[in-house]
């Protein structure tokens, strides 16, 4: 283990949307029946981190252009537009937080995840699996290469589409900062239109969620980049997932 992180920034309850929301169905479901218990300060274990020098990364652990391809041809890459997703991982006062465990999973660009429970019309993509991982270096950085993924129905409403959308776990500095997101892109006009997103108070918060455009880490005449930096606790951390 880590060595214990020494204190935490208290969570601004207002900048974060209620549990239950109706206009997002899910949390009908999901949210909670009784009061949050508060704790100040946690144990030991929830203060320091799991570390991972002993964690095997594959070569293509970050590349989901190559770690479920069929075949070692260009045949065999994944359909979609290629795009480089990188950023930084922060702590609260500003600080990038080294060897930690970033892992994303996505749909593939028809806007289907590989998953037995997706039924969406659009097909499979035989060379793209949709997950990856990486460790952040020792500024915090973070690099993933995959396909932009698409749009998708699902059944909040009559005519509800999820914005193209790739979702991030990132553990932090302990095992008390774990944050599980979602990254849209700039520009896309699903996001305000997204009931996921419409529940978050403060358009701030939405912001945090947004990758921007990143020309100068993008590759000629191969892809587009998008930065996402995500800072893990405190008053600008990146809004999470409840």
């Amino acid at each position: 283990m880590s060595q214990p992180y020494p204190f935490f920034l208290p969570r601004d309850r207002n900048w974060q949307p209620e549990a239950y929301t109706p206009g997002y169905k899910t949390s009908i479901a999901r949210s909670p029946r009784q009061a949050l218990v508060s704790l100040h300060r946690g144990s030991a274990s929830e203060r320091s981190g799991p570390v991972f020098d002993g964690l095997e990364i594959g070569k293509y652990d970050n590349d989901l252009l190559m770690n479920f391809r069929t075949e070692g041809t260009v045949a065999g890459l994944p359909i979609g537009e290629r795009i480089i997703m990188h950023g930084q991982v922060i702590d609260q006062f500003g600080k990038p937080v080294p060897n930690t465990l970033v892992e994303m999973w996505q749909a593939n660009a028809g806007g289907r995840y590989r998953h037995k429970k997706d039924n969406y019309l659009a097909p499979l993509d035989p060379n793209f699996g949709g997950v990856g991982r990486c460790i952040t270096d020792s500024e915090g950085r973070y690099r993933f290469r995959t396909v932009r993924p698409g749009p998708y129905p699902w059944p909040n409403g009559i005519n509800t589409w999820r914005p193209a959308h790739i979702h991030v776990s990132v553990m932090g500095p302990s095992i008390s900062t774990r944050l599980i997101t979602q990254m849209y892109f700039e520009g896309d006009p699903l996001i305000p239109q997204c009931p996921i997103v419409q529940v978050l108070k403060d358009d701030d918060a939405v912001e945090t969620m947004i990758a921007r455009l990143d020309m100068t880490h993008s590759r000629p005449m191969d892809c587009l980049a998008y930065r996402f930096d995500i800072v893990v606790r405190g008053a600008l951390q990146t809004y999470f997932e409840e």
